[in-house]
């Protein structure tokens, strides 16, 4: 499928179309570009761009096609890259003044990865400073805007990776997840995410051993482009001299993940949970659960209430999240000022004032949250009942405005941190399984809703077959399908 605007091809569109030799890549990287100045002044989104070395290295990348060069899985494609992540030769801010000038010698090993498959990197995405909170905004560059409003947020912290993907500014970006930073912002721009099994993707920035939360991946508009990226930033073998340094990466064929099986979606057991069995979740977002999830039993889908109970869960995320700031901050938690991120510092104080055992008390709740959780999955092949896949929303609320770091209140509920709005998302992190965010139609607003489609542990290539599917079916129904924000609109604002 060729469109009118090469900007607008999906990943996979854009690959077959370079190997065909119908599209260079100079013309892809100058197309993508044109978009980022067509509505990047709306939305805030591209907030570093390296726009000389990316017309280089496509050109390159040309060159190569046309003498019969191996080319790698993202050979002459546009990336953007989250500003968390180091970029040699390119500004990497994490959207704090004090790293406003601050340009790596090295990638980190997630961007090298994409570079050895012949990803062009074209700049970087706006973040929440040093990453931490779910709305894009800081010190340094600014608010992202949603892409449907731009007076509303994208979510975060990935959330300058949401809006540039939306809009068509990058096939590809790549984002990170902790209690929910590629999902959110997934979610409310209409694009994918997926937060894969942790140890699937190589994370080198980790700063504990052995947890759960923050994992690397990808963002893109369609479940295909999505695991595309995920192959590659998942690969243990592209870049021998930075091999995983992470105790978290587990021996696993990456490659796979881009060969998405065929699914026949009439075979599944679809769970569904509308709150995870009573973590906060707004009227609002239930109500139009509620009407997806009817739909799609309309449609022949087998759904089955599923008896999750995470209500414990952000209980346990607050305080493990509170103790691995501790370690990650620690020795720089003296020089603060009065204007650093207020999130961290919120969390860092938390924890030096949390009686030990009540972290341990966490751990061990996490264990038996995993273990509970886990045995919704237990299939027939084995004697039981389980399900394939658990359905449940995205976000608790609808997009705020991006003015407030968090939501004040939900339905009369006062949020009481930064995380507690974030329910849905953080209390799957706790017990690690693996999750695409994908686009499911509007709300009554005209703002994109999203579902979290969650998998067992492991099953990274199988839920993103799965979710593929899904997205296939979505797409023949206009209450579900994926939302486009107006261009129009963006450029004239």
């Amino acid at each position: 499928m060729r469109t009118s605007d090469p900007a607008d091809l999906s990943a996979v569109e854009a690959k077959q179309s370079l190997a065909d030799r119908a599209l260079s890549s100079v013309e892809l990287v100058e197309a993508c570009r044109a978009r980022t100045d067509l509505v990047d002044p709306a939305v805030n989104a591209m907030v570093i761009r390296c726009d000389d070395r990316a017309l280089a290295e496509a050109q390159a990348a040309d060159e190569a096609s046309v003498a019969g060069h191996s080319l790698g899985l993202l050979h002459g494609l546009p990336v953007a890259i989250k500003d968390l992540q180091a970029t040699e030769g390119v500004r990497t801010t994490l959207g704090s003044p004090d790293l406003a000038d601050h340009v790596p010698a090295v990638d980190a090993g997630i961007v090298a990865r994409i570079r050895a498959a012949g990803g062009i990197v074209v700049g970087k995405t706006n973040i929440p400073e040093y990453s931490i909170g779910a709305n894009t905004r800081n010190p340094l560059f600014g608010a992202t805007g949603n892409p449907f409003d731009p007076e509303l947020t994208c979510g975060g912290s990935s959330g300058g990776s949401g809006v540039a993907v939306a809009t068509g500014m990058v096939p590809l970006a790549t984002g990170s997840d902790h209690g929910g930073s590629i999902r959110i912002p997934a979610c409310y721009c209409g694009v994918v995410g997926h937060r894969a099994t942790p140890g699937i993707v190589p994370n080198e920035q980790r700063t504990m051993t052995q947890n759960f939360y923050s994992v690397q991946g990808p963002m893109a508009r369609t479940v295909a482009d999505t695991a595309l990226l995920l192959s590659v930033v998942a690969s243990r073998d592209l870049v021998p001299t930075q091999r995983p340094r992470d105790a978290m990466t587990f021996p696993f064929d990456a490659a796979t993940l881009a060969d998405l099986m065929e699914v026949d979606l009439s075979s599944l057991r679809i769970g569904v949970s509308a709150d995870l069995g009573g973590v906060l979740v707004s009227e609002a977002v239930q109500t139009v659960f509620a009407e997806r999830m009817e739909r799609l039993a309309g449609l022949g889908l087998d759904l089955v209430e599923v008896p999750v109970d995470l209500r414990r869960a952000p209980d346990v995320d607050w305080r493990l999240r509170s103790d691995i700031f501790v370690t990650q901050w620690s020795d720089q938690a003296d020089g603060w000022t009065d204007e650093f991120n207020p999130n961290i510092r919120q969390s860092y104080e938390a924890a030096l004032a949390m009686p030990m055992h009540e972290i341990a008390a966490a751990r061990r709740t996490q264990t038996e949250l995993l273990q509970d959780f886990a045995a919704h999955f237990d299939r027939a092949e084995s004697g039981g009942h389980g399900v394939d896949i658990i359905l449940c929303p995205g976000v608790s609320v609808p997009p705020f405005p991006w003015m407030h770091r968090n939501p004040i209140e939900i339905d009369g509920h006062a949020v009481e941190n930064y995380m507690a709005w974030l329910a849905l998302t953080a209390s799957l992190t706790v017990v690690g399984h693996p999750v695409t965010a994908l686009p499911c139609g509007v709300d009554a607003s005209g703002l994109p809703f999203g579902l979290q489609v969650v998998g067992p542990m492991y099953s990274d290539r199988r839920l993103l077959s799965i979710a593929s599917a899904l997205e296939a079916l979505f797409a023949t129904e206009p209450m579900m399908s994926r939302p486009v924000p107006s261009l129009e609109q963006l450029s004239a604002s």
